[in-house]
């Protein structure tokens, strides 16, 4: 019989996904979810969850998914605790669409800078309600290194913070943002 090695692909890009919350229990398993791929094909090496004092399922849903789940923190010590070169930062919701794996894990090998997702074209709000509308920091989420955030990061900081006045590339690849799973609600 041939034996195979399914060693993870991407041991070279490994990625931590940093989501905060405060009482998104779907939203946050919506995204676990998306992520799984990720951590199979061995792009995704850990996810961290900081809660803000949530009140519903918030830590089983993280515990569950064998995230690192945190209620005090600092963040310059979890980004230094994270376990991937490089970080994603997502709300809990947002949900990476097919095809994100490849293109993350050729981009931080390839890449320095900070990147974002597209806004999935079946999810975005009509014309009329983009015009003036301001976009929330990381609702297309943000690929950075640990090295950019750990230079960024300073004490009390959450994670939106990272992504005000970061440019960055554009991934091809499609992120169903947030608020639609919040508006599923």
């Amino acid at each position: 019989m041939l034996a195979i090695n399914y060693a993870p692909l991407y041991k070279w890009a490994m990625l931590t996904v940093i989501i905060e919350c405060q009482d998104h229990e779907p939203e946050l398993a919506q995204t676990l979810a998306a992520l799984v791929a990720g951590a199979v094909e061995g792009l995704v090496s850990d996810v961290i969850v900081l809660d803000h004092g949530s009140s519903d399922g918030t830590s089983k849903v993280a515990d569950a998914a064998g995230c690192r789940f945190y209620s005090q923190w600092d963040i310059k010590d979890i980004l230094r605790a994270a376990r991937g070169e490089w970080l994603l930062l997502v709300e809990p919701g947002a949900r990476p669409q097919a095809g994100w794996i490849d293109e993350v894990a050729e981009y931080v090998s390839l890449n320095k800078g900070p990147a974002r997702f597209t806004a999935s074209r079946g999810y975005r709000p009509p014309f009329l309600k983009r015009i003036g509308r301001r976009s929330p920091p990381l609702e297309l989420g943000l690929l950075l290194s640990k090295h950019q955030a750990i230079a960024i990061a300073r004490s009390g900081m959450q994670l939106a913070e990272f992504a005000k006045g970061q440019k960055g590339r554009r991934l091809s690849s499609e992120l169903i943002p947030s608020w639609v799973a919040r508006a599923a609600r």
